[in-house]
Protein backbone atom coordinates (compact mmCIF):
# COMPACT_ATOMS: atom_id res chain seq x y z
CA UNK A 1 0.00 0.00 0.00
CA UNK A 2 0.98 3.63 -0.47
CA UNK A 3 1.17 5.39 2.89
CA UNK A 4 1.46 9.09 3.68
CA UNK A 5 3.54 9.72 6.81
CA UNK A 6 3.61 13.10 8.53
CA UNK A 7 5.92 13.86 11.46
CA UNK A 8 8.49 11.43 10.10
CA UNK A 9 11.38 13.19 11.87
CA UNK A 10 9.48 13.14 15.18
CA UNK A 11 9.64 10.56 17.95
CA UNK A 12 6.89 8.21 16.70
CA UNK A 13 7.27 8.79 12.97
CA UNK A 14 10.97 8.02 13.01
CA UNK A 15 10.28 4.71 14.81
CA UNK A 16 7.39 3.71 12.55
CA UNK A 17 9.00 4.29 9.14
CA UNK A 18 11.41 1.30 9.19
CA UNK A 19 8.54 -1.06 10.08
CA UNK A 20 6.35 0.28 7.28
CA UNK A 21 9.17 -0.36 4.82
CA UNK A 22 9.88 -3.79 6.30
CA UNK A 23 6.22 -4.69 5.75
CA UNK A 24 6.54 -3.82 2.07
CA UNK A 25 4.70 -0.50 2.02
CA UNK A 26 5.56 2.44 -0.21
CA UNK A 27 5.90 5.49 2.04
CA UNK A 28 5.41 9.13 1.08
CA UNK A 29 7.06 11.30 3.73
CA UNK A 30 5.76 14.83 4.19
CA UNK A 31 8.72 16.96 5.35
CA UNK A 32 9.54 20.64 5.68
CA UNK A 33 13.30 20.16 5.51
CA UNK A 34 14.57 17.45 3.16
CA UNK A 35 18.12 17.87 4.51
CA UNK A 36 17.00 16.76 7.92
CA UNK A 37 15.34 13.67 6.47
CA UNK A 38 18.26 12.76 4.20
CA UNK A 39 20.76 13.10 7.05
CA UNK A 40 18.77 10.72 9.26
CA UNK A 41 17.54 8.01 6.89
CA UNK A 42 19.34 5.88 4.29
CA UNK A 43 18.08 6.07 0.70
CA UNK A 44 15.30 3.63 -0.14
CA UNK A 45 13.42 3.22 -3.40
CA UNK A 46 10.15 2.83 -1.48
CA UNK A 47 10.52 6.22 0.22
CA UNK A 48 9.33 9.37 -1.55
CA UNK A 49 9.73 12.88 -0.15
CA UNK A 50 7.16 15.63 -0.49
CA UNK A 51 8.44 18.97 0.73
CA UNK A 52 5.53 20.80 2.33
CA UNK A 53 4.46 22.96 5.26
CA UNK A 54 1.16 22.07 6.93
CA UNK A 55 0.61 25.73 7.76
CA UNK A 56 0.84 26.64 4.08
CA UNK A 57 -1.98 24.94 2.21
CA UNK A 58 -0.48 25.80 -1.19
CA UNK A 59 2.54 23.55 -0.51
CA UNK A 60 0.34 20.46 -0.04
CA UNK A 61 -0.68 20.18 -3.69
CA UNK A 62 2.23 17.82 -4.35
CA UNK A 63 0.77 15.04 -2.19
CA UNK A 64 0.14 12.09 -4.53
CA UNK A 65 -3.50 11.36 -5.29
CA UNK A 66 -3.13 7.58 -5.03
CA UNK A 67 -2.48 7.49 -1.26
CA UNK A 68 -4.16 4.58 0.56
CA UNK A 69 -3.42 5.31 4.24
CA UNK A 70 -2.33 8.50 6.02
CA UNK A 71 -0.69 8.87 9.46
CA UNK A 72 -1.03 12.21 11.22
CA UNK A 73 1.71 12.74 13.83
CA UNK A 74 1.72 16.49 14.35
CA UNK A 75 1.42 17.86 17.88
CA UNK A 76 2.42 20.76 20.10
CA UNK A 77 3.59 19.07 23.32
CA UNK A 78 6.20 21.28 24.92
CA UNK A 79 5.44 24.36 22.87
CA UNK A 80 5.71 27.75 24.55
CA UNK A 81 3.75 29.42 21.77
CA UNK A 82 0.49 30.81 23.19
CA UNK A 83 -1.21 30.28 19.83
CA UNK A 84 -0.30 26.60 19.58
CA UNK A 85 -3.92 25.41 19.59
CA UNK A 86 -4.77 27.72 16.69
CA UNK A 87 -1.68 26.54 14.79
CA UNK A 88 -2.56 22.90 15.44
CA UNK A 89 -6.12 23.47 14.21
CA UNK A 90 -4.87 25.25 11.10
CA UNK A 91 -2.38 22.47 10.32
CA UNK A 92 -5.04 19.78 10.79
CA UNK A 93 -7.59 21.62 8.64
CA UNK A 94 -5.04 22.10 5.86
CA UNK A 95 -4.17 18.41 6.10
CA UNK A 96 -7.84 17.40 5.78
CA UNK A 97 -8.35 19.70 2.81
CA UNK A 98 -5.31 18.19 1.09
CA UNK A 99 -6.15 14.53 1.66
CA UNK A 100 -9.74 15.07 0.58
CA UNK A 101 -8.35 15.45 -2.93
CA UNK A 102 -6.73 12.00 -2.72
CA UNK A 103 -7.99 8.42 -2.59
CA UNK A 104 -7.06 7.95 1.08
CA UNK A 105 -9.17 5.28 2.76
CA UNK A 106 -8.01 5.76 6.34
CA UNK A 107 -6.41 8.44 8.53
CA UNK A 108 -4.61 7.19 11.66
CA UNK A 109 -3.91 9.60 14.52
CA UNK A 110 -2.10 9.06 17.82
CA UNK A 111 -3.72 11.16 20.55
CA UNK A 112 -3.78 11.19 24.36
CA UNK A 113 -6.09 9.32 26.74
CA UNK A 114 -8.95 11.52 27.88
CA UNK A 115 -10.69 10.01 30.90
CA UNK A 116 -12.87 13.05 31.57
CA UNK A 117 -13.54 16.02 29.32
CA UNK A 118 -13.77 18.37 32.29
CA UNK A 119 -10.70 20.34 33.43
CA UNK A 120 -8.54 19.18 30.53
CA UNK A 121 -5.13 20.78 30.04
CA UNK A 122 -4.81 23.13 27.06
CA UNK A 123 -2.72 20.56 25.21
CA UNK A 124 -5.24 17.76 25.71
CA UNK A 125 -8.01 20.13 24.60
CA UNK A 126 -6.01 20.79 21.46
CA UNK A 127 -5.51 17.05 20.86
CA UNK A 128 -9.27 16.55 21.21
CA UNK A 129 -9.92 19.38 18.77
CA UNK A 130 -7.53 17.85 16.23
CA UNK A 131 -9.39 14.54 16.59
CA UNK A 132 -12.64 16.29 15.68
CA UNK A 133 -11.05 18.01 12.68
CA UNK A 134 -9.61 14.74 11.34
CA UNK A 135 -13.03 13.10 11.68
CA UNK A 136 -14.32 15.59 9.11
CA UNK A 137 -12.12 14.09 6.41
CA UNK A 138 -13.74 12.10 3.62
CA UNK A 139 -11.63 9.10 4.65
CA UNK A 140 -12.29 6.74 7.54
CA UNK A 141 -10.49 7.63 10.75
CA UNK A 142 -8.81 5.54 13.44
CA UNK A 143 -7.75 7.33 16.61
CA UNK A 144 -5.47 5.66 19.14
CA UNK A 145 -5.18 7.33 22.52
CA UNK A 146 -2.16 6.61 24.70
CA UNK A 147 -0.97 7.78 28.11
CA UNK A 148 2.74 7.70 28.97
CA UNK A 149 4.91 5.96 26.37
CA UNK A 150 7.88 4.07 27.82
CA UNK A 151 10.83 3.76 25.46
CA UNK A 152 14.33 5.11 24.97
CA UNK A 153 14.10 8.77 24.06
CA UNK A 154 10.43 9.34 24.95
CA UNK A 155 9.78 12.51 26.95
CA UNK A 156 7.94 10.66 29.72
CA UNK A 157 10.61 7.99 30.10
CA UNK A 158 13.46 10.51 30.10
CA UNK A 159 11.77 12.53 32.85
CA UNK A 160 11.25 9.40 34.96
CA UNK A 161 14.88 8.50 34.27
CA UNK A 162 16.14 11.94 35.33
CA UNK A 163 14.16 11.90 38.54
CA UNK A 164 15.01 8.30 39.39
CA UNK A 165 18.74 8.61 38.72
CA UNK A 166 19.38 12.02 40.29
CA UNK A 167 17.25 12.26 43.42
CA UNK A 168 17.67 9.74 46.28
CA UNK A 169 15.01 11.67 48.24
CA UNK A 170 12.09 13.35 46.51
CA UNK A 171 9.57 15.76 48.00
CA UNK A 172 6.89 15.59 45.37
CA UNK A 173 3.49 17.10 44.54
CA UNK A 174 0.23 15.29 45.25
CA UNK A 175 -0.36 14.44 41.59
CA UNK A 176 2.13 11.60 42.01
CA UNK A 177 -0.81 9.70 43.47
CA UNK A 178 -2.71 9.93 40.16
CA UNK A 179 -3.15 6.65 38.29
CA UNK A 180 -1.69 6.07 34.86
CA UNK A 181 -1.53 3.18 32.37
CA UNK A 182 1.87 3.39 30.66
CA UNK A 183 2.54 1.57 27.41
CA UNK A 184 5.79 0.33 25.84
CA UNK A 185 6.85 1.97 22.57
CA UNK A 186 6.97 -1.49 20.97
CA UNK A 187 3.26 -2.00 21.67
CA UNK A 188 2.44 1.49 20.34
CA UNK A 189 4.16 0.68 17.04
CA UNK A 190 2.39 -2.69 16.86
CA UNK A 191 -1.00 -1.01 17.29
CA UNK A 192 -0.20 1.67 14.71
CA UNK A 193 0.76 -1.02 12.20
CA UNK A 194 -2.03 -3.40 13.18
CA UNK A 195 -4.93 -1.04 12.42
CA UNK A 196 -3.83 -0.37 8.83
CA UNK A 197 -6.80 -0.89 6.50
CA UNK A 198 -8.72 -2.83 9.15
CA UNK A 199 -12.42 -2.15 8.56
CA UNK A 200 -13.15 -3.07 12.19
CA UNK A 201 -11.02 -0.05 13.16
CA UNK A 202 -12.68 2.40 10.76
CA UNK A 203 -14.29 5.43 12.39
CA UNK A 204 -13.34 4.20 15.85
CA UNK A 205 -11.48 5.60 18.85
CA UNK A 206 -9.44 3.24 21.04
CA UNK A 207 -7.46 3.69 24.23
CA UNK A 208 -4.16 1.81 24.20
CA UNK A 209 -2.20 0.95 27.35
CA UNK A 210 0.06 -1.63 28.91
CA UNK A 211 -0.94 -4.32 31.42
CA UNK A 212 -0.02 -2.27 34.51
CA UNK A 213 -2.03 0.53 36.14
CA UNK A 214 0.26 2.49 38.46
CA UNK A 215 0.42 5.81 40.24
CA UNK A 216 3.24 8.08 39.15
CA UNK A 217 4.84 7.46 42.55
CA UNK A 218 4.71 3.69 41.95
CA UNK A 219 6.26 4.24 38.52
CA UNK A 220 9.20 6.11 40.03
CA UNK A 221 9.71 3.48 42.73
CA UNK A 222 9.48 0.64 40.21
CA UNK A 223 12.03 2.41 38.02
CA UNK A 224 14.37 2.61 41.04
CA UNK A 225 13.82 -1.09 41.70
CA UNK A 226 14.71 -2.04 38.12
CA UNK A 227 17.85 0.11 38.35
CA UNK A 228 18.80 -1.19 41.83
CA UNK A 229 18.45 2.27 43.38
CA UNK A 230 17.11 3.12 46.83
CA UNK A 231 14.69 6.02 46.70
CA UNK A 232 12.45 7.76 49.24
CA UNK A 233 9.44 9.69 47.93
CA UNK A 234 7.42 12.02 50.13
CA UNK A 235 4.29 13.59 48.64
CA UNK A 236 3.07 16.94 49.95
CA UNK A 237 -0.09 18.92 49.13
CA UNK A 238 1.52 22.37 49.06
CA UNK A 239 3.18 22.31 45.63
CA UNK A 240 1.04 24.27 43.18
CA UNK A 241 0.97 23.28 39.48
CA UNK A 242 3.38 26.12 38.71
CA UNK A 243 5.80 25.09 41.47
CA UNK A 244 5.48 21.47 40.31
CA UNK A 245 6.37 22.58 36.79
CA UNK A 246 9.46 24.38 38.05
CA UNK A 247 10.39 21.28 40.06
CA UNK A 248 10.33 19.14 36.92
CA UNK A 249 12.02 21.84 34.86
CA UNK A 250 15.07 22.26 37.09
CA UNK A 251 15.59 18.59 37.94
CA UNK A 252 15.02 17.04 34.52
CA UNK A 253 16.08 17.76 30.94
CA UNK A 254 12.63 19.00 29.93
CA UNK A 255 11.87 22.59 29.01
CA UNK A 256 9.43 24.57 31.12
CA UNK A 257 6.62 24.46 28.57
CA UNK A 258 6.75 20.68 28.41
CA UNK A 259 6.99 20.44 32.20
CA UNK A 260 3.92 22.65 32.55
CA UNK A 261 2.03 20.61 29.96
CA UNK A 262 2.86 17.36 31.72
CA UNK A 263 1.91 18.67 35.16
CA UNK A 264 -1.40 20.02 33.86
CA UNK A 265 -2.11 16.67 32.21
CA UNK A 266 -1.02 14.59 35.21
CA UNK A 267 -3.75 15.98 37.43
CA UNK A 268 -6.19 13.76 35.49
CA UNK A 269 -6.26 9.98 35.72
CA UNK A 270 -5.20 8.43 32.40
CA UNK A 271 -6.42 4.85 32.39
CA UNK A 272 -7.90 3.05 29.38
CA UNK A 273 -11.68 3.21 29.24
CA UNK A 274 -12.42 2.79 25.51
CA UNK A 275 -11.69 -0.85 24.71
CA UNK A 276 -11.82 -3.04 21.63
CA UNK A 277 -8.36 -2.67 20.10
CA UNK A 278 -7.39 -6.03 21.63
CA UNK A 279 -9.96 -7.71 19.34
CA UNK A 280 -8.40 -6.17 16.22
CA UNK A 281 -4.64 -6.24 16.83
CA UNK A 282 -2.93 -9.24 18.38
CA UNK A 283 -0.03 -8.19 20.57
CA UNK A 284 1.70 -9.30 23.72
CA UNK A 285 1.55 -6.35 26.09
CA UNK A 286 4.85 -5.49 27.74
CA UNK A 287 4.81 -4.67 31.44
CA UNK A 288 6.23 -1.44 32.83
CA UNK A 289 9.36 -3.02 34.33
CA UNK A 290 10.19 -4.91 31.15
CA UNK A 291 9.65 -1.75 29.10
CA UNK A 292 12.27 0.02 31.23
CA UNK A 293 14.72 -2.86 30.78
CA UNK A 294 14.15 -2.80 27.01
CA UNK A 295 14.76 0.95 26.92
CA UNK A 296 18.11 0.61 28.65
CA UNK A 297 19.26 -2.12 26.28
CA UNK A 298 18.81 0.38 23.46
CA UNK A 299 20.44 3.22 25.42
CA UNK A 300 23.45 1.12 26.44
CA UNK A 301 24.07 0.15 22.82
CA UNK A 302 23.96 3.82 21.70
CA UNK A 303 21.28 2.92 19.17
CA UNK A 304 18.44 5.23 20.25
CA UNK A 305 16.52 5.72 16.97
CA UNK A 306 14.56 8.80 18.04
CA UNK A 307 14.25 11.17 20.96
CA UNK A 308 11.70 13.76 22.05
CA UNK A 309 14.43 16.43 22.22
CA UNK A 310 15.02 16.11 18.48
CA UNK A 311 11.36 16.46 17.56
CA UNK A 312 9.83 19.77 16.54
CA UNK A 313 6.14 20.43 16.86
CA UNK A 314 3.33 22.23 15.12
CA UNK A 315 3.87 25.41 17.07
CA UNK A 316 7.44 25.65 15.79
CA UNK A 317 6.41 25.19 12.17
CA UNK A 318 6.86 28.90 11.66
CA UNK A 319 10.49 28.70 12.77
CA UNK A 320 11.91 26.24 10.25
CA UNK A 321 15.55 25.35 10.83
CA UNK A 322 16.35 25.49 7.13
CA UNK A 323 15.90 29.27 7.40
CA UNK A 324 18.89 29.33 9.76
CA UNK A 325 21.32 27.32 7.64
CA UNK A 326 22.77 30.40 5.94
CA UNK A 327 24.80 32.02 8.68
CA UNK A 328 24.45 35.80 8.25
CA UNK A 329 27.48 37.92 7.46
CA UNK A 330 26.19 41.46 7.89
CA UNK A 331 25.30 43.12 11.18
CA UNK A 332 27.00 40.31 13.11
CA UNK A 333 29.77 39.96 15.67
CA UNK A 334 32.21 37.14 14.97
CA UNK A 335 34.91 35.18 16.77
CA UNK A 336 36.93 33.15 14.25
CA UNK A 337 39.82 30.78 14.92
CA UNK A 338 42.00 29.15 12.26
CA UNK A 339 44.48 26.40 13.01
CA UNK A 340 46.70 24.56 10.54
CA UNK A 341 46.34 20.83 11.01
CA UNK A 342 49.38 18.57 11.33
CA UNK A 343 48.23 15.33 9.69
CA UNK A 344 45.42 14.97 12.18
CA UNK A 345 42.36 15.55 9.98
CA UNK A 346 40.51 12.39 11.07
CA UNK A 347 41.05 12.90 14.81
CA UNK A 348 39.95 16.54 14.55
CA UNK A 349 36.87 15.51 12.59
CA UNK A 350 35.92 12.93 15.20
CA UNK A 351 36.51 15.44 18.02
CA UNK A 352 34.08 17.84 16.36
CA UNK A 353 31.51 15.09 15.86
CA UNK A 354 31.77 14.11 19.55
CA UNK A 355 31.36 17.63 20.94
CA UNK A 356 28.87 18.30 23.72
CA UNK A 357 26.86 16.01 25.97
CA UNK A 358 28.99 13.87 28.28
CA UNK A 359 31.99 14.50 25.99
CA UNK A 360 31.99 18.18 26.95
CA UNK A 361 33.15 21.26 25.03
CA UNK A 362 36.92 20.68 25.19
CA UNK A 363 37.66 23.60 27.49
CA UNK A 364 36.28 24.97 30.75
CA UNK A 365 33.29 22.68 30.98
CA UNK A 366 32.28 24.27 34.26
CA UNK A 367 31.74 27.56 32.45
CA UNK A 368 29.54 25.79 29.90
CA UNK A 369 27.60 24.17 32.76
CA UNK A 370 27.18 27.55 34.43
CA UNK A 371 25.88 29.01 31.15
CA UNK A 372 23.44 26.12 30.93
CA UNK A 373 22.25 26.75 34.49
CA UNK A 374 21.75 30.46 33.77
CA UNK A 375 19.80 29.49 30.66
CA UNK A 376 17.54 27.30 32.80
CA UNK A 377 17.00 30.19 35.25
CA UNK A 378 15.74 32.35 32.39
CA UNK A 379 13.49 29.63 30.98
CA UNK A 380 15.83 28.15 28.37
CA UNK A 381 16.66 24.54 27.54
CA UNK A 382 19.93 24.36 29.49
CA UNK A 383 22.57 21.67 29.02
CA UNK A 384 20.60 18.69 30.34
CA UNK A 385 19.29 17.69 26.91
CA UNK A 386 22.76 16.37 26.10
CA UNK A 387 23.02 14.44 22.86
CA UNK A 388 21.39 11.26 21.59
CA UNK A 389 24.54 9.47 20.44
CA UNK A 390 28.04 10.12 21.86
CA UNK A 391 29.80 9.75 18.50
CA UNK A 392 27.37 10.69 15.71
CA UNK A 393 25.43 13.86 14.86
CA UNK A 394 22.66 14.38 12.32
CA UNK A 395 20.85 17.42 11.02
CA UNK A 396 17.97 18.31 13.34
CA UNK A 397 19.52 16.73 16.44
CA UNK A 398 19.46 18.59 19.74
CA UNK A 399 22.94 19.13 21.18
CA UNK A 400 22.87 20.60 24.70
CA UNK A 401 21.46 24.11 24.15
CA UNK A 402 22.22 24.02 20.41
CA UNK A 403 20.36 22.56 17.43
CA UNK A 404 22.28 20.90 14.58
CA UNK A 405 21.21 22.63 11.38
CA UNK A 406 23.86 21.16 9.11
CA UNK A 407 26.06 18.10 9.62
CA UNK A 408 28.12 16.90 6.66
CA UNK A 409 30.86 14.61 7.88
CA UNK A 410 32.06 13.86 4.35
CA UNK A 411 33.31 17.43 3.91
CA UNK A 412 33.92 18.13 7.62
CA UNK A 413 31.24 20.81 8.06
CA UNK A 414 29.05 21.28 11.15
CA UNK A 415 26.74 24.20 11.93
CA UNK A 416 24.94 24.65 15.25
CA UNK A 417 22.18 27.15 16.02
CA UNK A 418 21.69 28.37 19.60
CA UNK A 419 18.38 27.55 21.29
CA UNK A 420 19.43 29.14 24.57
CA UNK A 421 17.92 32.41 25.79
CA UNK A 422 19.89 35.23 24.13
CA UNK A 423 19.42 38.89 23.22
CA UNK A 424 19.98 37.90 19.61
CA UNK A 425 20.81 34.83 17.52
CA UNK A 426 23.98 32.71 17.60
CA UNK A 427 25.64 30.15 15.36
CA UNK A 428 28.70 27.96 15.95
CA UNK A 429 30.45 26.59 12.85
CA UNK A 430 33.23 24.07 12.36
CA UNK A 431 35.00 23.58 9.02
CA UNK A 432 37.77 21.05 8.49
CA UNK A 433 39.35 21.54 5.08
CA UNK A 434 41.32 18.46 4.09
CA UNK A 435 42.81 20.03 0.94
CA UNK A 436 44.13 23.12 2.69
CA UNK A 437 44.70 21.26 5.96
CA UNK A 438 42.94 24.03 7.87
CA UNK A 439 40.52 23.94 10.80
CA UNK A 440 38.13 26.88 11.13
CA UNK A 441 35.95 27.52 14.16
CA UNK A 442 33.55 30.45 13.90
CA UNK A 443 31.10 31.82 16.48
CA UNK A 444 28.63 34.27 14.94
CA UNK A 445 26.24 36.47 16.95
CA UNK A 446 23.53 38.65 15.48
CA UNK A 447 22.61 41.03 18.31
CA UNK A 448 19.11 42.27 18.94
CA UNK A 449 19.51 45.97 19.63
CA UNK A 450 21.76 47.58 22.22
CA UNK A 451 21.19 44.82 24.80
CA UNK A 452 22.58 42.24 22.37
CA UNK A 453 25.74 44.25 21.78
CA UNK A 454 26.25 44.82 25.49
CA UNK A 455 25.86 41.06 26.03
CA UNK A 456 28.53 40.20 23.43
CA UNK A 457 31.11 42.78 24.51
CA UNK A 458 30.65 42.06 28.23
CA UNK A 459 31.52 38.41 27.56
CA UNK A 460 34.31 39.15 25.08
CA UNK A 461 37.19 38.41 27.53
CA UNK A 462 35.62 35.08 28.50
CA UNK A 463 34.83 34.22 24.88
CA UNK A 464 38.45 34.92 23.90
CA UNK A 465 39.69 32.40 26.45
CA UNK A 466 37.04 29.74 25.80
CA UNK A 467 37.00 29.82 21.99
CA UNK A 468 40.79 30.01 21.70
CA UNK A 469 41.38 26.99 23.91
CA UNK A 470 38.41 25.05 22.54
CA UNK A 471 39.80 25.29 19.01
CA UNK A 472 43.25 24.32 20.28
CA UNK A 473 41.96 21.24 22.10
CA UNK A 474 39.69 20.11 19.27
CA UNK A 475 42.66 19.99 16.93
CA UNK A 476 44.79 18.24 19.50
CA UNK A 477 44.97 14.46 19.64
CA UNK A 478 44.82 14.77 23.41
CA UNK A 479 41.51 16.10 24.69
CA UNK A 480 41.60 18.66 27.48
CA UNK A 481 38.62 19.90 29.50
Amino acid sequence: MKILLTGVTGYIGKRLLPFLLKNGHEVVCLVRDTRRFNDNFPQNENVHLVKADLLDESTLINIPKDIDIAYYFVHSMGSSNSDFSDLEAKAANNFVTAINTTKVRQVIYLSGIISKKENLSEHLKSRLNVEKILQNANANFTILRAAIIIGSGSASFEIIRDLGEKLPIMITPKWLKTKCQPIAIKNVIEYLLGVIDKKEAFNKIFDIGGPDILTYKEMLLEYAKVRNLRRLIITVPVLTPRLSSYWLYFVTSTNFSLARSLVNSMKNEVVCNIFGIENIVETKLIGYSEAIERAFKVIDSNQVPSSWIDATNSATLQNVLIDKIEVPKFGCLVDERKIRLKNNFESTLQNVWEIGGENGWYFWNRAWSLRGFVDKIFGGVGLRRGRKNPKEIHTGDALDFWRVISANKAIGHLVLYAEMKLPGEAWLEFDINREKNIFIQRATFRPSGLLGRLYWFSLLPIHNIIFKNMAKNITSTKKEN
